[in-house]
């Protein structure tokens, strides 16, 4: 049945091993999240960290962010004779990763630093996914297509995906003005039922990759990638709760009414 919607595993030991690895490192991080050992950025920096070789958030996300928009960019040097959908999904890729960019420059208010070694392994996470996402895509050039095409139905997903997560990042900067840096309560849209709305719609964004490229590495890693970040909205929410006195409790941490 999951072979009507995906194109068939292409005979590359690399991308079959990388499937496996991308959901479980993925799956696994968003366990370590439940059992509290965080991904040290944003305020869970503060765990350890005076043992961490540390640079300052900014720095520290474009580090993460750059290769794997590099990566997207590239690939159209690199395959010019691909398919639509192959363009579909490094227009998508390279529309993501620049977009968090802008946001670290231009719309994120940070207060705290980055342990050094979690931004190497971010930056190389991301780099090592999106350009194996690419590859996947690349050698699945002369398959025959899936039964059912969910491109479009993914290009949607992606539009609603990267739009709602602006927003809501748009939303969190709100919340300080120039010079503070102590976090608050968000409000506003979604942040009023749930905790990490913008991790919501991150999730959307990676099943609309997932959707547009219909390779199994593609919907490996949309599925790690919901595991992970599942675990950090738990992680958030928890961390809300112990700061401040007044957190309301219906706010869930990822679906609203439901987790």
């Amino acid at each position: 049945m999951f072979l009507r919607f995906v194109f068939p595993p292409p005979p590359s030991l690399l991308v079959t091993a990388m499937s496996v690895v991308s959901f479980a490192s993925m799956a696994n991080a968003g366990l370590s999240e439940l059992r509290g050992k965080h991904m040290e950025y944003s305020k869970f920096w503060e765990v350890k960290s005076g043992r961490k070789y540390k640079v300052d958030s900014r720095t520290g996300m474009v580090v993460c962010y750059t290769p794997a928009f590099l990566a997207g960019v590239a690939s159209f040097a690199l395959f010019p004779d691909e398919s639509f959908r192959f363009l579909l999904l490094t227009s998508a890729l390279s529309i993501h990763f620049f977009k968090r960019i802008f946001e670290v420059l231009f719309v994120h208010k940070y207060s705290g630093g980055m342990a050094l070694d979690a931004a190497i392994v971010i930056s190389l996470s991301y780099f090592i996914s999106t350009a194996t996402m690419i590859y996947a895509q690349h050698l699945s050039r002369d398959f025959p297509e899936p039964l059912m095409d969910l491109k479009y139905p993914g290009i949607a997903l992606f539009l609603v995906g990267i739009l709602g997560n602006l927003y809501h990042h748009c939303q969190l900067s709100k919340l300080r003005s120039k010079g503070e840096r102590e976090y608050k309560i968000p409000k506003g849209g979604l942040f009023n039922l749930v905790v990490c709305p913008h991790y919501l719609f991150e999730i959307l964004g990676f099943i609309g990759f997932s959707f547009i490229s219909q390779t199994v590495y593609a919907f490996s890693l949309a599925t790690g990638t919901a595991l992970y970040l599942m675990g950090r909205s738990y992680s958030t929410r928890r961390w809300y709760v112990s700061k401040f006195e007044n957190f309301p409790n219906n706010v869930k941490a990822l679906i609203p009414y439901i987790l």
